[in-house]
């Protein structure tokens, strides 16, 4: 596989990887003071989906505030240890990650998965409300948010800021604002005039699926009037505001993203520093060259024996020394241990990265960012929803070869991407990437983000109020 020399953007300098036209930041934040608040988080998805959130939730308790992160319990120790309050969510991450990876993404693949997802995703609407406004389910102390952070899967979430009144600021990984720069990712849109339109059709094949539990949860818990099934923006409402975690050198805000949309960089949260690696991982990492990384994270793959085999035996035609890490996949169950590869329980990415010559993996956002930001030329071998997105995204900046389908995943097609990373100048692209998003804050810049916003959605709920319009009304509901 020869690495492509015609695939960059007008504003993309290929030999360096860094864009240049200015795009990383909008105008400067003016944010007036903003007193403490009670802020919850109401985050759906996996560990991947979760940790960024995490990040952004201890810098805003640096200014002050109180900050109640609600997600699925499997996450409980982890969000407890970094010292944020933590709420349960309705529905199982593993679950979800099952569900999605069996189904390729959102929409089920036959009539047996129906009942089961949309019981899934009543839970976690459901348990909305008790985590914007009950007391600590251990210590009992009184919570009421003053402002809610979510990310579009917990699809309750703009029905509770109507309720309740509340400033909501949505988050996440993933494009999810209409934009003729690129489709919805979990779009299958070949021309790029299709694009804007993806946002709409995914926007409402997902409306369709919920709308009765969304109207079931604002009669029986919110006590408000239904929506009409011929409402349009169920979700993505204009007077949202919007900020999307990524780098803006990978992926410049569009220009058709108004005020509300910022884009305010990865967030990474620090975990290396208090990380005590395993002696024989020590070992193993100083006995020979650095490693390449492969890795699915919290998600399973159908054939992990199967992958296993594929792994080694491209290591080792290559040459090259490996990490295998197991996650939830179950990946690296050897027949008898091979001295080129070491098998990996869980290790975090910002310690574990920097000593790897390149990773592959499944193209979850964090996990490419933690890439990316280690200077890794990256392989991205997606399973669903955005990791195709992020695949094209990283192969387009030099940074990879083609990401490589699940079910493309082959002896071949990972010794050629092998090969793609270790050339010289994705290498180089790589470092200079690195550079850059080594120069951004953006846990600081989603924190300045929401601060700008808060104020100005405050006020318009005050004035609107004041005006005797209702919040629905605001938002375009029926």
């Amino acid at each position: 596989m020869e690495v492509p020399e015609g695939i960059q953007s007008e504003n993309f300098h290929f030999e360096t990887g860094i864009m240049h036209d200015g795009a990383v930041e909008d105008e400067p934040l003016d944010v007036p003071f903003t007193p403490p608040l009670q802020i919850v988080m109401l985050i759906v998805g996996t560990r991947g989906d979760v940790q960024p959130f995490v990040a952004i939730g201890k810098r805003l308790q640096e200014y002050g505030h109180r900050v109640r992160l609600a997600t699925h319990a499997n996450f409980k120790d982890f969000v407890l240890s970094t010292g944020l309050e933590f709420f349960p969510l309705g529905g199982d991450a593993k679950v979800l990650a099952d569900y999605m990876v069996k189904n390729k993404g959102f929409l089920p693949s036959g009539p047996s998965e129906i009942h089961a997802q949309r019981n899934h995703l009543k839970d976690i609407i459901f348990s909305l409300l008790p985590a914007c406004q009950d007391d600590d389910p251990e210590s009992k102390i009184p919570f009421k948010a003053d402002a809610i952070i979510a990310n579009p899967p917990a699809y309750g979430h703009t029905q509770v800021a109507e309720a309740l009144r509340l400033p909501l600021h949505v988050f996440f990984t993933m494009p999810w604002t209409p934009t003729s720069d690129f489709p919805h990712p979990l779009a299958n849109v070949k021309h790029h005039m299709g694009n804007k339109l993806s946002y709409n059709v995914v926007d409402t094949l997902i409306w369709l699926g919920i709308r009765d539990i969304i109207n079931s949860f604002r009669r029986k818990k919110l006590k408000l009037r239904r929506i009409s099934y011929l409402t349009g923006q169920y979700s993505s409402l204009p007077e949202v505001p919007y900020g999307y975690i990524w780098s803006p050198h990978l992926i410049p805000k569009p220009k058709d993203w108004g005020p509300k949309i910022d884009v305010v960089g990865f967030c990474f949260l620090d975990l290396a520093s208090n990380y005590q690696p395993p002696s024989s991982l020590v070992e193993w990492l100083e006995a020979g060259e650095m490693p390449i990384y492969i890795g699915f994270g919290s998600l399973p793959v159908e054939q992990p024996q199967e992958m296993t085999q594929i792994i080694v035996e491209a290591l080792n035609i290559t040459g090259r020394r490996g990490i295998i890490n197991k996650g939830w996949g179950g990946l690296g169950n050897l027949a008898e241990p091979k001295e080129f590869v070491y098998v990996l329980d869980n290790c975090p990415h910002d310690w574990l990265f920097p000593r790897c010559m390149a990773v592959v993996h499944h193209g979850g956002a964090g996990t490419t960012a933690a890439g990316l930001k280690a200077a890794c030329p990256t392989t991205i071998v997606p399973i669903f929803g955005d990791q195709q997105f992020w695949g094209d995204r990283v192969h387009a900046r030099g940074l990879g070869p083609p990401p490589i389908p699940i079910a493309e995943f082959s002896l071949e097609s990972l010794i050629d991407a092998i090969n793609f990373m270790l050339e010289p100048k994705v290498k180089q692209r790589a470092v200079e990437l690195s550079k850059a998003i080594g120069s951004e804050d953006g846990v600081e810049g989603a924190v300045k983000a929401f601060h700008k916003h808060f104020h100005q959605s405050r006020a318009l709920i005050v004035s609107n109020t004041k005006r005797g319009f209702s919040v629905r009304r605001l938002l375009h509901m029926s």
